[in-house]
């Protein structure tokens, strides 16, 4: 059920009039970085597949925060314009390129793939990722990319622990929500941090044990629960560095993973240094290095959603040609689920 209302590779065997004859498709394209009024939706030759490569033909794509962080300008795009923004989505191989492992019609999923927002994706088969029957193009572009950094946040960057304290910032948003079941999994305590009442209640809906607001003294209330501080921190807004590092504990862990505030605020260091609190940084792209680490990671995902482990709210959906009106959305703060665009 749904409502409806890094790196870049050239772009340029997208345009290939040599080979690509009169085959066009439709894709959500940029000319010049700034606010959502620079997208366009337009016609634009077919990609022409490499050594490698199938084509997918998209049925769901997902937004997520670095779309616009690129859109703005502040992520690089290799290449030249029109650019193709978007790097996950989940559809249908069309082209299997000789491939023995695809044939035209599997269902298919990826994270990591440059020019998603458009309706054809040429796919490199090392990050094609399988995808099971029973779950459905929505629900894998709806958590692939957020539940996989959400899988090596608590497998790698830290190891949840049976009986942990974790304190998860933006708990109602995409990686928030998902990082709360998979600690109440490996049976960790959550500790939520939202702006909003409405944002509050949809954390503690998905099982954290408390959820405080930012605009509330959180740094006293997460201390009053926890005395000696949090066993780890997962920071995805930066600006809030300082009161992460304030409540965690000594020997904890603090990971940031995102500067959703725009800056970093450390504050003394020295302090940081006299109570043995570590800081790491955490990015997907450095874990997923193969096909084996995409299909192994993904299926751990897979079987808590379908064991009911895990639940996905539903997301807001928007047709591909209204990208300005999702990547507004998704600007404006106000949504909870996933926002996922449909050619």
């Amino acid at each position: 059920m749904f409502r409806f209302v890094q790196w870049y590779d050239s772009p340029l065997h997208y345009f290939c009039p040599k080979n690509a004859g009169s085959w066009k498709m439709k894709a959500l394209t940029l000319s010049a970085f700034g606010s959502s009024d620079v997208l366009e939706y337009k016609e634009i030759s077919d990609p022409v597949l490499k050594d490698g490569e199938i084509l997918v033909e998209m049925k769901t794509i997902g937004l997520n925060f670095a779309d616009l962080m690129r859109r703005g300008g502040v992520y690089p795009m290799r290449g030249r314009a029109p650019y193709i923004n978007g790097f996950e989505g989940a559809g249908i191989v069309k082209d299997s390129n000789h491939h023995p492992e695809f044939k035209p019609g599997d269902r298919v999923a990826f994270a990591d793939v440059p020019f998603a927002n458009a309706e054809l994706v040429a796919v490199p088969f090392e990050n094609a990722i399988p995808l099971p029957d029973e779950i459905s193009f929505e629900t894998a572009a709806s958590v692939l990319l957020q539940g996989l950094t959400a899988h090596f946040l608590t497998a790698d960057s830290h190891t949840i622990k049976p009986g942990e304290t974790a304190l998860v910032h933006a708990a109602a948003g995409g990686v928030g929500q998902l990082l709360i079941q998979v600690c109440k999994i490996l049976g960790a305590k959550v500790i939520g941090l939202s702006s909003s009442e409405d944002k509050k209640e949809v954390a503690l809906s998905l099982g954290a044990d408390a959820v405080f607001l930012y605009d509330d003294d959180w740094r006293a209330k997460v201390l009053d629960m926890c005395p000696n501080g949090v066993d780890v921190v997962y920071d995805s807004v930066g600006t809030t560095m300082e009161g992460s590092i304030a409540v965690t504990k000594i020997l904890g862990q603090v990971v940031l993973f995102g500067l959703a505030g725009g800056k970093l605020e450390l504050g003394n260091p020295l302090w940081i240094i006299a109570h043995s609190k570590t800081i790491t940084g955490g990015d997907l792209w450095n874990y997923l290095t193969s096909r084996e680490e995409r299909i192994k990671r993904s299926e751990q995902f897979f079987e808590w959603i379908l064991a009911g482990k895990i639940k996905v709210s539903p997301p807001t959906v928007f047709r591909l040609s209204e990208g300005k009106k999702a990547h507004d959305l998704m600007e404006g703060r106000k949504s909870t689920g996933k926002i996922l665009m449909v050619p």
